[in-house]
């Protein structure tokens, strides 16, 4: 399989719940092989409808979706659990064993593997999410951060090589949030696992993510890189959603303070560029000779 080629197409995607709520309409959707992707979307968006029509667990009454080119429904449920991983957004609704090694053999044990190979495996999947000092605790007496990272190491543990996380970071500490991101930054690019995540936090968004898709009731609004999708402003106001503050600062000193700033910083690195090219270079150097008198 090449670097650029689709691992997941869902094509035309309409789905609406037995009570009359359109959930999608006519949604699109690609990620590519070792892709990072966020579908950012406010609550209600349709995003956790379409992450469930990713990985099987509904039906669309439109559309088709293909998984390494093939489709979805000519997988078997095992199969499929064998190239994707879902990871729900509440960990209680995937964590059942009594352990956390318990519940992390839960899926390599449903694939018939001896129990050698299923200890390895365990040992994998805690090992990624560097959850392995928690191996034998009880699930009840972990976190809720540490219950997200077992959950995360259960699917690790079926070596999936697409990661499908709906709202991954929800119900965290700002630590703990950066803490996720970080963890599925590295298995994207270490271990060239594609991520792709349903948020609507948007601030560690331009770290990681490749491409990022708006959805606003049911539809995609627009996808893209950070810098085509947090540009247009009206767009992400108009899903409810907001810049990232780095970013919105920028804006209100750009739109009603009349600073001339040529890019639109979207991380601290980038804003920090963007700062020093409004202060006079004399007033940093001499800055900088003060701050070395002063330590000696």
């Amino acid at each position: 399989m090449s670097d650029k080629e689709q691992v997941i197409e869902a094509t035309d995607i309409t789905f609406t719940y037995p009570e009359g709520t359109q959930a999608l309409s006519g949604v699109n959707f690609h990620a590519m092989k070792g892709e990072f992707i966020a579908m950012l979307a406010s609550n209600g968006s349709g995003k956790t409808t379409l992450i469930k029509i990713l990985v099987g667990l509904l039906k669309p009454q439109k559309g088709i979706v293909r998984v390494a080119q093939k489709d979805i429904n000519a997988y078997s449920q095992k199969e499929l659990y064998q190239v994707l991983g879902m990871v729900f957004q509440n960990p209680n609704d995937q964590l059942f064993g009594a352990t956390v090694e318990e519940d992390v053999a839960f899926g390599p044990r449903n694939l018939g593997l001896d129990e050698n190979e299923v200890q390895r495996s365990v040992t994998e999947g805690l090992r990624l999410t560097d959850a392995e000092p928690l191996r034998h605790r009880a699930i009840h007496h972990l976190s809720f951060g540490e219950q997200k990272r077992v959950a995360l190491a259960g699917v690790l543990a079926m070596k999936p090589s697409i990661l499908i996380l709906d709202e991954p970071t929800a119900g965290l500490d700002p630590a703990g949030e950066y803490l996720i991101m970080k963890m599925l930054n590295r298995l994207n690019h270490e271990h060239k696992i594609t991520v792709i995540l349903a948020t609507h936090s948007v601030d560690m968004l331009p770290l990681f993510a490749d491409r990022i898709y708006i959805l606003n009731r049911g539809l995609v609004l627009q996808h893209g890189t950070s810098e085509e999708i947090f540009l247009n402003h009206e767009m992400v106001s108009k899903a409810g959603l907001r810049l990232p503050y780095i970013s919105s600062l920028f804006y209100e000193l750009k739109k009603h303070d009349g600073v001339t700033i040529d890019g639109f910083p979207l991380t601290v690195g980038e804003a920090r560029t963007e700062l020093l090219k409004l202060i006079p270079q004399d007033m940093i150097v001499a800055e900088g000779k003060i701050e070395s008198w002063q330590k000696h």
